[in-house]
């Protein structure tokens, strides 16, 4: 059993850290006061590489194993939350569109992902529907050319940016066989937006969409129709464990912290580091997050043997964030009052690790799946 990362991914890790430490971590407070990420971080995440990891190599891309997905994922996070998102979104939509693309349409839809001149989100959760995705009730009306879509989605992450967005659409009769998925462009006049007023993650602009007989085209869906359901669903097992590695790279970041300020700060002619009231909190937390991080890359390493990842991905869905939350909660706790204002970032830190509790689906969805892989869905229903 090797727990090691290959020396490629290793190399590829140390890039990630000094390129986030350089073009990312500056804009993670001041874009948190605009509520707008800096455009300059989309530009250059591209020019490394990072939207074109899940890429076909064919089509522009790396054609990067999910684990390197992680471990881009952790390395982004470090620095800043929520330039993750961004990560976060074009490997899932890319995943999506190679489980369930025609060759035509990666052909179209994937270079300019890779590229970063289109940058694309995932459009699911509706006001009465967010994880009970089987029963969305956005409407895809068909036409002589194809469909048109009215409705509304909600909480959809990366908004205000995204010039492309996956939708899902019900297409057909009740239940998950009604959904299909489509792939639509964001700045049609059939579409609007409105900016949600979040306690966190202010930079990833979270909004509400808004389509009116938005029209579509039979090459624009995704997979075939009443498939948009098992498509998200299959990427959700996936984007689960990067959620996971997001959460904690930024709590790793919070420990890393407060252990060098554990080491500084003096009372009573001595470090706060060598006070167990202070180290053993820090201690417990640094294992929490190991232990978090580890079932991540396992979850990532099944996915790509092929093997069933479904369980571990619910397990880090709950598991992960809540441990990050912790942890950060600790790290700011040791700095006392020198954390509780806007100039330290483990406030911020804190906040932002708690959308990723909600993101892709809350604690108690992720434990049903657990359940129902453990137990078998006739005893978990």
């Amino acid at each position: 059993m090797d727990f090691a990362l290959t020396d490629e991914q290793e190399m590829f890790r140390q890039e990630i850290r000094r390129f986030a430490e350089r073009q990312l971590a500056p804009h993670y407070q001041s874009d948190d006061l605009t509520g707008r990420m800096t455009p300059s971080i989309f530009t250059d995440m591209a020019g490394v590489g990072l939207f074109g990891l899940r890429v076909p190599e064919r089509f522009g891309g790396a054609e990067a194993d999910a684990v390197t997905v992680g471990v881009a994922a952790e390395e982004v996070a470090r620095s800043n939350i929520n330039a993750g998102y961004a990560l976060l979104s074009t490997a899932l939509v890319c995943d999506i569109f190679l489980t369930a693309g025609s060759e035509e349409q990666l052909a179209q839809w994937l270079p300019p992902i890779a590229t970063g001149s289109v940058i694309p989100t995932l459009a699911l959760t509706e006001p009465g529907h967010g994880s009970d995705a089987a029963h969305i009730e956005l409407q895809a009306k068909a036409t002589d050319d194809g469909w048109e879509i009215t409705g509304e989605k909600t909480s959809i992450s990366l908004t205000e940016d995204a010039d492309h967005a996956v939708i899902f659409a019900r297409t057909g009769g009740p239940g998950a066989r009604g959904v299909s998925a489509f792939y639509v462009p964001l700045n049609h006049p059939a579409v609007s937006r409105t900016r949600l007023d979040d306690v966190a993650n202010r930079a990833a602009g979270r909004c509400s969409l808004y389509f009116d007989q938005l029209p579509v085209t039979a090459d624009q869906m995704v997979g075939g129709e009443g498939s948009g359901f098992v498509s998200v669903m299959q990427g959700f097992e996936y984007s689960r464990a990067i959620i996971g590695l997001l959460s904690l790279g930024t709590a790793a970041a919070a420990l890393d912290d407060a252990i060098e300020y554990a080491k500084e700060r003096q009372t009573f002619g001595a470090p706060i580091s060598t006070r167990q009231g202070v180290a053993f909190p820090l201690v417990e937390h640094l294992t929490y997050v190991a232990g978090a991080r580890h079932l991540c890359y396992e979850a990532l390493w099944r996915k790509d043997q092929g093997l069933d990842h479904t369980a571990l991905a619910g397990m880090v869905k709950w598991w992960a964030p809540k441990a990050a939350v912790e942890a950060i909660h600790q790290a700011l706790l040791t700095y006392g009052h020198a954390a509780w204002s806007a100039d330290n970032p483990q406030a911020q830190r804190l906040r932002d690790a708690m959308g990723f509790e909600i993101a892709d689906g809350t604690a108690q969805i992720a434990k049903l799946v657990v359940a129902r892989s453990v137990f078998g869905r006739q005893y978990a229903p």
